[in-house]
């Protein structure tokens, strides 16, 4: 199920005191006196879609304006993920988007509960709605969306070679990047390549061992503090076991450890068949004494290994300050640097081959150009002819809109570099009699008759154009009796694929809506407050009625009302 406006409720903007618009899924159409507030509808709904804020929309003597609407989604459709990136929520299908536009000019929007800048609004209302009225005609003037639309309307005859041309494009333009890069920065790649193979080189002569730098250290330390190391253990070598070579005393000896281990277990012994416990420590002091031995015994052949070797200690350092370089510059130890050595060789081979390397890419690159033109021929091909096609249907549909002797054309030009879709450069242009030269559709139209030019297009693409919903203001300006039903006519035909909301003058194109309502406007003092009513089948005769005769009980009028309405029922049926 498509996209599409449920709820709008306006406050506070223009002479709309409080309004709530009920829309239908199908053709809504909108009325009211003039200067009750009918295009006030519109520019709500511009607004809640990033239309721009004027602060004199604002109602005077109330503080801000303010737009909610209400919208059903599909979930997990491309709208919900968009609103999903943007930090919002859509509730079972359900998306509220807000707008508030102060007297001082400040503008807030919210999205799926979540505050956005009012660009996300108009980011998101590309793919929600399309608002055709008198100075609002943006949608089908950008070129890009004209060339889309054009592809949409030529059909399953595109998709194929347009899908082809993309790949070829892709692939295309990856290959020019590189070889520009490659081409372009020569320079640079040589400048990279000389001082990888510098570090390389300055690695290769120190060739460091993972692990050495820290190795290295331990070794200097060791050297640098020989004679207190050797003089340490000596010393505890002395207490164990009385060394008469410690640099200990007479008294210090006679009470070495291994003696008062001794003295212990002797004196346990002596006694250990009395008390099993004590016979316990008895074993514990023998293996004390005996770890003991052990430890004087290493700490004897340590001293004896310990030798101050200045020559040693000197190659030592040197050896250190050379790996300590080499960390300084490209690691943060050994291991680092022989990583970083790694990358670099691979790097340097990588750079010394790009020559080969263009002359591939080169030779590729040709081969694509050649393809793409090829490609692009065919696109040109179908889009010329879905163009004579497309023309031809809007031209038709502009001479039953009561435009009998405007035209439209589609132009199609060559753009001089390849596009992701094509070298075509799509225009609408549109005569307004056949004397006259296509102009662009900005230029060839006058404001109502470029909003029923912008209906006879999304007829025409009615079912290829994704935009779920349509706004057309005052699309029915300057014409009456049988154009009029032509229009609403073609407007009830675009609502079988697209909801449809419509502000009109017309009778004849009000008959066609699904769903009537009508602003109401009341005076009370200065003060006017508009409303907006959605009227039942007798409310639409009455409110038809005053379309057509200007008074709303006439019996002419309202048999008139009735006969439209009975021709439109019929019409859809």
């Amino acid at each position: 199920m498509r996209p599409r406006v449920e709820e709008v409720r306006i406050g506070g903007l223009g002479v709309i005191d409080e309004a709530v618009l009920e829309l239908s899924p199908g053709f809504t159409v909108v009325t009211g006196e003039t200067g009750a507030g009918k295009t006030m509808v519109v520019t709500g709904l511009g607004l809640l879609f990033g239309g721009r804020a004027d602060p004199s929309r604002v109602r005077p003597g109330a503080d801000k304006a303010t737009v909610e609407g209400s919208l059903f989604v599909e979930p997990g459709g491309r709208v919900a993920q968009q609103v999903e990136d943007a930090g919002g929520q859509v509730d079972d299908g359900q998306l509220i988007i807000a707008r508030t536009v102060s007297a001082e000019g400040r503008s807030r929007a919210w999205l799926g509960g979540r505050t956005v800048p009012v660009g996300t609004l108009t980011y998101l209302a590309d793919d929600l709605v399309a608002v055709h009225g008198q100075m609002d005609q943006q949608r089908l003037l950008q070129p890009s969306r004209q060339r889309a639309a054009l592809d949409r309307y030529a059909g399953d005859e595109l998709v194929k070679p347009l899908r082809a041309y993309e790949q070829a494009y892709r692939r295309h333009r990856e290959v020019g990047e590189l070889l520009n890069e490659l081409t372009t920065r020569a320079r640079e790649r040589a400048q990279e390549a000389d001082m990888l193979r510098f570090g390389l080189e300055e690695i290769e002569k120190v060739d460091p061992k993972a692990g050495e730098d820290a190795e290295l250290r331990e070794e200097e330390e060791r050297l640098s503090h020989a004679d207190a190391l050797r003089s340490a253990a000596t010393t505890a070598h002395g207490a164990l076991l009385g060394d008469p070579m410690s640099p200990m005393s007479a008294a210090q000896v006679a009470q070495d450890a291994i003696s008062l281990l001794g003295a212990a277990r002797a004196a346990v012994e002596a006694v250990r068949e009395f008390d099993a416990a004590l016979g316990g420590l008895g074993d514990r002091l023998a293996e004390a004494g005996y770890l003991v031995s052990d430890v004087a015994t290493e700490l004897a052949a340590y001293a004896e290994s310990v030798d101050a070797d200045p020559l040693r200690l000197a190659v030592v350092q040197e050896r250190r300050s050379l790996v300590a370089g080499l960390t300084r510059k490209y690691g943060e130890d050994a291991a680092a640097v022989l990583e970083w050595a790694q990358r670099s060789a691979a790097r340097v081979a990588e750079l010394e081959g790009d020559d080969d390397r263009i002359e591939d890419l080169t030779r590729e690159h040709d081969e694509l150009t050649g393809r793409l033109t090829e490609l692009a021929g065919d696109l040109t091909r179908v889009r010329t002819a879905a163009a004579e096609r497309f023309g031809e249907a809007v031209t038709r549909e502009l001479t039953a809109l009561a435009m009998p002797h405007a035209r439209v054309v589609v132009q199609l030009t060559q753009g001089r570099e390849f596009a992701p879709h094509g070298l075509d450069e799509v225009e609408l242009r549109m005569s307004a009699h056949p004397a006259a030269p296509p102009l662009p559709l900005s230029k060839g139209a006058s404001g109502g008759e470029l909003s029923r030019v912008m209906l006879a297009i999304e007829v025409v693409f009615a079912g290829a154009d994704p935009v779920p919903t349509f706004v057309f203001d005052e699309v029915d300006a300057g014409v009456g009796g049988k154009a009029a039903v032509e229009i609403g006519r073609r407007l009830a035909i675009l609502a079988r694929t697209a909801q449809v909301i419509v502000v009109t003058h017309l009778p004849q194109v009000a008959a066609f809506a699904d769903q009537h309502l009508v602003v109401e406007k009341s005076s009370d003092g200065s003060v006017v407050r508009s409303g907006v009513v959605t009227l039942d089948h007798e409310g639409r005769v009455r409110e038809l009625s005053r379309m057509l005769a200007g008074l709303e009980d006439s019996e002419l009028g309202r048999a008139h009302a009735e006969e439209l309405l009975d021709i439109a029922a019929t019409d859809r049926a």
